[in-house]
């Protein structure tokens, strides 16, 4: 809190009290029924010690034990039925009545004398309520009344006394001297405390803030982070370290036991050796799951230590998946190596188009048929070098709006039911293959080619994973609305991994090291290209389940490039 703050709670403080500026009454609450059960307590001493003095025959006066007994009742009173409540900016009734009691009592016995007891000493009692439950004005104003009660007596003693009352008038100038004096230091400690106290709720609510966005930042991280005490007992875990651990969606919570589960012992080591060493470590393991779900990790652990010993100290261990660390190496150098394949394509582009206009006047000075059909093969695949050109530049064009394609119009089940015939004769897939059309001569707006290395992209990983039985891999065809049609190639392969399917569509990704992880990101791209969507489901066909991915076709008679409606209507 900034200076020009304290002053100005410095001085509504000293106006109308140190409890006014608290969101709460409860320390307030607390020190009213302190000093009630103070009172209550005086009252009763006061009871006992007249009574004592009546029954040793030294109480002459009996109006003593009567104020003694009404004083007793009204602190009761107050006590048991009264509510804290700060006073205001002027005096009020509950304030008047309360202090204004006890000021009357101590006085009117401190008048009787009974038995010889001088009752000065029991004004500080008022003098400290007020100053430490009041404002400053409260405070003087009691320590005044108190001041003047006790020179009214002095000066009626002096009326009824023969003999030199000066000591007396000292006696009461002393005391009410020491009441004023007592007032304001008790206020201004108050003050103090009040100051402390608000200045503590503002730092454990700003800590309770921080805390909340350490959290929130941790859990969005996507890195794993463990919290670990020096038993091995895991406190605390965000959803990525969960993620990582857990074995297909066993979603373990907090807290438990590192050691608890075989596979998790090298991360146990790890924690052992940073907590006896002192200092972090950094290890790549390997967590001996089956082998569809074995993980490899890079680790980090850092010793979360208290400076001077009384805290426990903790182990934070940060959990990062290799996989994803070598995708994101291979992404720079894929990139790296797309910009200079752009450049590379770019310089072709003139040599390319020198050798197919020499070709094209070589073949018109050429009779001889043998010749002519030289020249036609080169024509041909300087034409199929000049594709390649083209779409190596298209996609290096990132930032520019690539022409949608002049895709033609095709019967979606002949054209599929060709490819995937092709497909099946070449790999000797025929037997593992069904093939299911019923678009209903469905007609999508889609490039023949592009089509084609879609299917054979997505038949040839439906072939990698799915197993020998028949009917191991599904292609159907099928209209979900008006005007649009859908294809899926199912297999049935084993899940997905978590992990590979937060992925799966992003280029250079693979779970399989010798696999550059293009196939599906090319996939997507010619989908996108066309105005198709594109997706991935866990699905059951004849009760067995499977991998299924899917394409929804937007419709021929939309304009090219426009995609389908909503991607709801793609998952079963």
């Amino acid at each position: 809190m900034s200076p020009p703050e304290l002053a100005g709670i410095d001085s509504a403080e000293e106006a109308i009290g140190p409890w006014e500026t608290t969101s709460t009454l409860s320390s307030f609450g607390r020190l009213w029924r302190v000093f009630m059960t103070a009172r209550v307590a005086i009252a009763v001493v006061l009871v006992l010690l007249q009574a004592f003095m009546h029954a040793m025959g030294n109480l002459t006066n009996g109006g003593s034990i009567a104020v003694c007994m009404a004083y007793l009742g009204a602190t009761l009173t107050v006590r048991l039925w009264g509510r804290p409540r700060p006073p205001g900016r002027m005096f009020d009734a509950q304030w008047v009545s309360t202090i204004g009691a006890d000021v009357v009592t101590f006085s009117l016995l401190d008048f009787m004398q009974s038995g010889g007891i001088n009752y000065t000493p029991l004004f500080a009692l008022p003098v400290l309520l007020s100053s430490v439950l009041g404002p400053i004005l409260l405070a003087f104003g009691t320590a005044a009344s108190v001041t003047l009660l006790l020179l009214a007596d002095a000066w009626w003693y002096s009326l009824q006394a023969v003999s030199d009352s000066s000591a007396r008038f000292l006696q009461a100038g002393l005391s009410g001297s020491g009441f004023f004096l007592v007032a304001l230091l008790a206020n201004q400690l108050t003050l103090r405390l009040a100051r402390e106290e608000q200045l503590a709720r503002r730092s454990r609510s700003a800590a309770r803030m921080q805390t909340l966005v350490n959290e929130l930042v941790i859990e969005s991280l996507a890195d794993g982070i463990l919290v670990i005490d020096v038993h091995g007992m895991v406190r605390s875990a965000n959803p990525a370290s969960r993620r990582l651990l857990a074995m297909q969606d066993e979603i373990r919570g907090t807290p438990f036991l590192l050691a608890m589960e075989t596979a998790w012992q090298p991360l146990a080591d790890l924690m052992r050796q940073t907590f006896t060493t002192q200092s972090a470590q950094e290890v790549e393991i390997s967590l001996a799951y089956p082998a569809p779900y074995a993980r490899r990790l890079h680790v980090r652990t850092r010793l979360a230590a208290s400076q001077n010993g009384t805290l426990e100290s903790l182990c934070v261990m940060f959990l990062e998946d290799l996989r994803e660390m070598e995708a994101r190496v291979r992404t720079e150098k894929m990139a790296a190596m797309g910009r200079m394949s752009a450049a590379v394509a770019h310089e072709i582009r003139n040599p390319l188009a020198a050798i197919s206009q020499a070709n094209a006047l070589l073949e018109e000075d050429l009779h001889d048929a043998s010749q002519r059909q030289l020249t036609t093969m080169v024509r041909q695949n300087a034409q199929r070098l000049a594709k390649i050109v083209d779409e190596v530049l298209n996609i290096s064009r990132v930032q520019e709006q690539v022409p949608a394609p002049q895709a033609s119009v095709l019967l979606l089940d002949d054209t599929v039911l060709r490819i995937t015939t092709d497909w099946a004769r070449q790999t000797a897939a025929t037997q593992r293959m069904r093939v299911a059309t019923d678009s209903a001569n469905a007609t999508v707006r889609f490039d023949p080619e592009h089509l084609r290395r879609l299917m054979i992209n997505l038949l040839d990983n439906a072939l990698r994973y799915a197993s020998t039985s028949a009917d191991a891999i599904e292609v159907a065809t099928q209209v979900v609305e008006p005007g649009q049609a859908r294809l899926t190639v199912w297999s049935n392969g084993q899940a997905l991994e978590q992990t590979v399917l937060t992925h799966l569509f992003e280029p250079f990704f693979s779970s399989e090291s010798r696999s550059s992880g293009l196939g599906l990101y090319i996939c997507r791209e010619l989908c996108e290209r066309h105005g198709a969507l594109m997706g991935y489901q866990r699905v059951l066909r004849a009760a067995t389940e499977g991998n299924e991915f899917f394409v929804m076709f937007s419709s021929a008679s939309q304009p090219v490039g426009t995609p389908p409606a909503s991607i709801d209507t793609l998952l079963v």
